[in-house]
């Protein structure tokens, strides 16, 4: 491809998923049975054939690290090219962690400057979507713009999640709202820019902070050549508790609206090598995505399972995603529910049970969790416990979290620090 740069924007510490994004990045959030949400991203680089990638990292950036390597599954182990991790760093003359989208560029200037693209392609590390990018580099060249950015459009209800872009006929931009509680405008950003490299490099100079606020906005304001181009498939942005459910549960829908079977544009990741899918004798399967290294003797209804899950005989996961190496012992209840990785279930447990006092007053848990169980890395269900929907138990949550068995509606248990077990 011409000559540019794509830099992954994946820093941020994702509040709002709560415990899932505790100890990882949000873009190393484990999605769809066998992927992470990174991996949209960067299969939409290796088939645009972007060969210059770059990922901003800061948040937790551990496991990011482990699973990007050196970039091999996209095509980005080689000589020329390549995937960088960027992470924030210290000298005698620098300092600081990046202060927001637009700082953790131009704390990378250096980086950039010295491959000298012609055009930098800013993403969103967050997102799940296919995109061909050369669509998007073409329309920018063919309307001369110093800006382009990808628009989608989005319910009426939902502009509060979003920046939303007003554009005249032309496709030029005229206004950016970010994340108005109502908006005229019917297409919301989705976090994907092209910049002309000069432009980019002389909006950095006077060091903003925020993509959109100190660098897109004044822009728009000053009348440059800034455009959208509207993307017309499925794009979700996985930020909350409750869209991440949804864009998992998507995959398993009658009629999903997205499809990761696409022998044309598959989604590319590092996998795990883990014996094939055991289903026991007693096994009940249907509408789900089992990931290899699973075994199942209970039933599974419209949930997705990642690798190394173990199901027991009379268990039942329903409207779920449980993440991998999950032990779920012999009749135990999980409905409406997303468990982290090595999570226990005892037997008969139940995650996801309606609340006893009917609906749930309005708190943090209500706003956070969507009506849905969260259950953090490492938690301990007890035999016979209850979690009654919304609740959520943190990283590393035991058995004394719950009072005599029952994890009651708006409950949250804040996370547990490993030196606790050292007490």
């Amino acid at each position: 491809m011409r000559n540019v740069m794509a830099l992954i924007l994946s820093g941020g510490g994702g509040e709002r998923l709560g415990v899932l994004s505790a100890e990882r990045a949000v873009s190393a959030l484990p999605f769809g049975g066998k992927y992470r949400v990174i991996d949209f991203s960067l299969s939409n680089c290796c088939h645009s054939g972007i060969e210059r990638v770059g990922v901003l990292a800061q948040h937790a950036p551990a496991s990011l690290n482990d699973h990007i390597g050196a970039g091999r599954p996209w095509d980005l182990d080689r000589r020329q090219g390549g995937v960088d991790i960027l992470q924030p760093y210290q000298t005698r003359s620098h300092a600081g962690w990046y202060r927001g989208t637009a700082d953790a560029i131009t704390q990378n200037w250096d980086f950039i400057e010295n491959h000298r693209p012609d055009q930098v392609l800013v993403l969103s590390g967050d997102h799940v979507y296919r995109m061909d990018y050369r669509a998007l580099f073409l329309a920018h060249e063919q309307r001369g713009a110093s800006v382009t950015l990808a628009v989608t459009r989005v319910p009426a209800d939902q502009t509060k999640r979003f920046g939303m872009v007003t554009m005249d006929r032309g496709g030029r931009v005229r206004a950016l709202e970010e994340k108005p509680d109502r908006s005229a405008a019917s297409h919301a950003s989705m976090g994907v820019y092209v910049f002309d490299f000069e432009v980019l490099g002389e909006m950095l100079r006077s060091r903003p902070v925020d993509l959109v606020l100190d660098v897109l906005r004044p822009l728009v304001e000053a009348g440059e050549r800034v455009y959208a181009h509207e993307f017309n498939g499925f794009w979700e942005d996985v930020g909350t508790v409750g869209s991440y459910y949804r864009a998992n549960l998507e995959l398993v829908a009658t009629e999903p609206r997205f499809l990761l079977r696409d022998s044309r544009w598959p989604i590319l990741t590092r996998d795990e090598e883990r014996p094939p899918v055991v289903a026991a004798e007693g096994a009940d399967i249907a509408d789900s995505l089992i990931a290899n290294g699973c075994r199942i003797e209970g039933r599974v209804q419209r949930s997705i399972l990642f690798p190394g899950v173990y199901v027991g005989p009379g268990a039942e996961v329903k409207d779920s995603v449980i993440m991998a190496d999950t032990r779920i012992e012999a009749g135990a209840v999980i409905d409406r529910a997303i468990l982290d990785k090595y999570v226990r279930v005892g037997e008969r447990a139940v995650i996801g049970a309606d609340a006893a006092s009917g609906a749930p007053a309005e708190s943090e848990a209500t706003e956070l969790l969507d009506g849905l169980c969260l259950v953090g890395k490492d938690a301990w269900i007890p035999p016979g416990g209850r979690m009654e929907r919304p609740s959520m138990v943190g990283v590393g949550g035991r058995y004394e979290d719950f009072a005599d068995g029952l994890l009651r509606t708006g409950t949250i248990v804040r996370n547990r620090r490993w030196f606790e077990e050292l007490r």
